[in-house]
């Protein structure tokens, strides 16, 4: 029998108390504290820790963004800008960068996608940032460990797809292909199985759409097919978990812009378009729910500096638009943000 299983949490400190003060700390200090001994190193990291973490109410929400990084200040930027993920905790007002990704140093693929779920980072796809050929690269960033696993790549290699994740499974679904070809299909990844399965196809193709987790579905928003380029559909799909089958929801995206990186969801499940909320995110918008707020990054026109705001979703009426407060962001962090998920650590 394992000696671990004998070994106290806390010595002379009963079970239940030694776990709730466990479970208290800050996310910060789980990498350290996992050192202490075995069971405490297992528990940090088991599945089990992390719902009952979530639970409770000692989880964390903070902004994950795929932002450009500065360009050195004694040199004129060259070439395409490199891109990095900043984390934004709105409530310590603290932001941080995550390490670079081992097989990508100098910057992450172009126009890869991210999701986040069981306080995990998911970094998939995109396109190598020095030979701008699409890759099916899939990577896992623990935040626990604070290291990057490479898991086993995408199917099939496809550009600007929906991407969604929650209880420990990633969807994805549209796109196009390396022929620039709009596609239906979809895939769903199970990280801890490190396995691919294929879903049943959406009813039509859906190239430039985007992905949200609806509840405990997975919406694809948007998007449009190989003959009618450029013009988005106001129609979305949503892939029931509970019955495994895709169902169609018309006139669910207002706007006929690109709904990439700007979808909103609002409490009664409606979609809603952020670059179309207020005038100084017009341009490049970007919305990530943090729960009892939402960070709103954009410009007011091609060209102009990239805001950042918080909208705050306390006492806000139906069909009222709540205002943007501009929060101050530091120089090393005040790129434009391609994209961005809501990690809850």
């Amino acid at each position: 029998m394992n000696q671990d299983e004998f070994t106290e949490l806390l010595p002379g400190v009963p079970e239940e108390i030694a776990l709730e003060c466990l479970t208290r700390l800050h996310y910060s200090t789980h990498r350290v504290a996992s050192r202490v001994c075995r069971r405490w190193c297992r528990l940090l990291q088991s599945k089990e820790f992390y719902y009952h973490r979530k639970q409770t109410g000692y989880t964390h929400k903070a902004a994950c963004l795929v932002q450009a990084l500065p360009a050195p200040s004694e040199s004129k930027p060259v070439g395409q800008p490199r891109y990095a993920i900043s984390v934004f905790d709105s409530v310590s007002g603290i932001w941080d960068r995550v390490d670079p990704i081992p097989k990508y140093p100098d910057g992450l693929p172009m126009f890869c996608q991210i999701a986040t779920t069981e306080g995990k980072l998911i970094v998939m796809g995109g396109w190598n940032p020095l030979s701008w050929d699409p890759i099916k690269d899939v990577f896992v960033y623990d935040f626990m460990t604070r290291r990057w696993t490479q898991c086993k790549d995408m199917p099939e290699a496809r550009s600007f797809f929906a991407m969604g994740a929650t209880g420990g499974r990633v969807f994805i679904a549209g796109g196009h292909d390396e022929s620039k070809n709009a596609l239906s299909s979809a895939w769903v990844f199970d990280i801890a199985s490190n396995e691919w399965t294929e879903l049943p196809r959406m009813s039509e193709e859906r190239d430039e759409c985007e992905g949200v987790i609806i509840g405990s579905d997975f919406c694809v928003v948007s998007g449009y097919d190989t003959e009618s380029q450029g013009r988005f559909k106001s129609s979305a799909e949503l892939f029931e978990l509970s019955t495994g089958e895709w169902k169609r929801v018309e006139n669910a995206w207002g706007s006929s812009q690109c709904p990439r990186a700007c979808v909103g969801v609002g409490k009664d499940g409606n979609l809603t378009c952020w670059a179309e909320s207020d005038p100084n995110v017009k341009v490049g918008a970007c919305g990530v729910d943090l729960g009892d707020r939402t960070l709103v990054t954009g410009s007011a026109y091609q060209g102009a500096p990239h805001g950042f705001f918080l909208v705050e979703k306390v006492n806000i009426k139906e069909g009222q638009n709540s205002k943007l407060a501009k929060i101050d962001v530091p120089d090393e962090f005040s790129g434009f943000v391609q994209s961005g998920c809501c990690v809850e650590i």
